[in-house]
């Protein structure tokens, strides 16, 4: 069973970010980017240490959906036919603790894969 609970999950799309609150009072804005780029799927992940797929071009995605999954986490769908991904309580609140160390991790690993990010396209 989870240790971190979500209260309250909401998306917004015209910002591209999904909020979530959860029972311990943490809140967390995560940007549809970070979610898409750091999907816990085994396209993304790899199944392994070490075999983790850099994901580029993603600044203008969005989620177009979100179900729930059992009493423990949500699958997202996101507009570029990704969703593959189950997003567990305990992934999401790890995600919104650690967001700012991996998100510079992301543009270290763009930036050394020669890859420079777009602005997002504005909503």
């Amino acid at each position: 069973m989870s240790e971190h609970i979500p209260t309250e999950i909401k998306l917004h799309q015209k910002s591209r970010i999904l909020e979530i609150t959860f029972d311990d009072g943490s809140r967390f804005e995560l940007p549809c980017e970070f979610l898409r780029v750091y999907s816990p799927s085994a396209e993304v992940q790899g199944h392994g240490p070490g075999q983790e797929v850099l994901q580029l071009g993603k600044e203008d995605v969005n989620i177009e959906r979100i179900e729930q999954v059992g009493n423990y986490a949500i699958q997202i769908f996101f507009d570029d036919n990704h969703h593959t991904g189950i997003y567990s309580w305990e992934t999401l609140y790890r995600y919104g603790r650690n967001y700012d160390e991996m998100w510079q991790r992301y543009l270290e690993r763009c930036k050394e894969a020669g890859y420079e990010r777009k602005a997002p396209a504005e909503q």
